[in-house]
C-alpha cells in the first residue's frame, strides 16, 4: 500500500510522518532503514534526514508476511480483553514466541487460536506480542490486536507509561528495605546471559523489601524499562539471585521449585484507545506459594 504526503514545514521525516501517520517513530524509522520511504522519488534511508515546503514523501509500506504458524486450542487465561487488547496470566514454563526449531505450544500459537487476524501485527513470528515474560517467569503480560494498538503500546512502554510489579525471592538479606538499580545491560555475542557493562542499555529496576525470611528475602520490584533478563540480571549483579534462577544463580538444594520464583503480579496503564484506566492482579501460582510457605515454615521463629 502507497501513501503520498505533500510536505509543508520543515522537519526530520521520521518525526513529520509520524505526526502525519499517527504511527510510532519506532515503526517510521524502520520503514526509512529500510528503504520504503521515498522523498521525489529519491529513497532515503536516514531517519533524520529533513524534508522541506513542497517535498513529496511516499510511503510504501510492505505486506504482511504469512504467519506460518499453526494455532493451538490450549488453555489460555484472560484477565481482560477488549476490540484492541487483552491482558494475559501466563503459567510458568510457556514460551511467548517461537523461536529456533521451536514453533509449537507457544503462547502465539494459542493466540492465533484465540484471535482469528492477528496476521502482520509485530512481524509473522510475534503477532500481537508488544513486551514479552521469560519462559519460566509467570503472570501478566499486554497483547494487542490490531495496527493501532501496537503502535500506541509500544509509545506508552517508550514513555515509561505501562506500570508493572513483580514479585520475587531472593538470596540474602537486604540493608536498605527499598531502592532502585540503575545499571546498564548488554547480552555478549553468542550468550544467553545478560551482563552489567557500561556499553548496554540503560536498565532501572525499583524494589522494595516486604519480607525477610532466613536466608531469603520476599521483594516486589517495579520496572522503569523493560530489558530482556532485567529483574533477574540486576539482582544476581548485586548478590540476591532470584531464588530457582540457574542462570544467574543456581538452584538451592532445600528449596524443591523446578523454576525462578518470579512472577508478574500488577499491571496498570490507561487504555491508548479508549482512555480508561486498566488495572490486572494475578495472584500467586501454586508453586510459588507452596515454596513460601514452606521457607517460612523452616526459618520463621515459632
Amino acid at each position: 500500500m502507497e501513501k503520498i504526503i505533500h510536505v509543508d514545514s520543515e522537519e526530520r521525516i521520521d518525526i513529520y510522518i509520524s505526526l502525519i501517520t499517527k504511527k510510532s517513530r519506532t515503526h517510521t524509522q524502520k520503514l526509512i532503514k529500510e528503504g520504503y520511504v521515498t522523498v521525489n522519488d529519491k529513497v532515503i534511508r536516514k531517519p533524520s534526514f529533513t524534508v522541506t515546503v513542497n517535498d513529496e514523501i511516499k510511503i510504501i509500506e510492505p505486506e504482511p508476511e504469512p504467519i506460518n504458524l499453526i494455532p493451538e486450542n490450549k488453555p489460555l487465561k484472560i484477565v481482560y480483553e477488549d476490540k484492541a487488547l487483552l491482558i494475559i496470566d501466563k503459567e510458568a514454563g510457556l514460551l511467548v514466541h517461537p523461536t529456533g526449531s521451536k514453533t509449537t505450544n507457544t503462547l502465539v500459537n494459542r493466540l492465533l487460536f484465540h484471535i482469528k487476524d492477528l496476521q502482520g501485527i509485530n512481524g509473522n513470528l510475534r503477532p500481537g506480542i508488544v513486551h514479552r515474560l521469560d519462559k519460566d517467569t509467570s503472570g501478566l503480560m499486554v497483547v494487542v490486536k490490531n495496527e493501532e494498538a501496537f503502535q500506541k503500546l509500544v509509545e506508552l512502554f517508550k514513555q515509561h507509561q505501562i506500570k508493572r510489579k513483580y514479585i520475587a525471592l531472593v538470596k540474602g538479606a537486604f540493608t536498605k528495605k527499598e531502592g532502585t538499580i540503575d545499571l546498564p545491560l548488554r547480552r555478549r555475542e553468542g550468550e544467553a546471559k545478560m551482563r552489567v557493562t557500561i556499553s548496554g542499555k540503560r536498565a532501572v529496576t525499583h524494589f522494595k523489601v516486604i519480607e525477610e525470611i532466613g536466608p531469603y528475602s520476599l521483594i516486589t520490584v517495579s520496572l522503569e524499562t523493560g530489558r530482556t533478563h532485567q529483574i533477574r540480571a540486576h539482582f544476581s549483579h548485586i548478590g540476591h539471585p532470584v531464588v530457582g534462577d540457574q542462570l544467574y544463580g543456581h538452584r538451592e538444594k532445600d528449596i524443591l521449585l523446578k523454576r525462578q520464583f518470579l512472577h508478574s503480579y500488577e499491571i496498570c496503564f490507561i487504555h491508548p484507545i479508549i482512555g480508561k484506566k486498566i488495572e490486572a492482579f494475578s495472584m500467586l501460582p501454586e508453586d510459588l506459594v507452596d515454596t513460601l510457605n514452606d521457607v517460612r515454615k523452616r526459618w520463621k521463629k515459632k
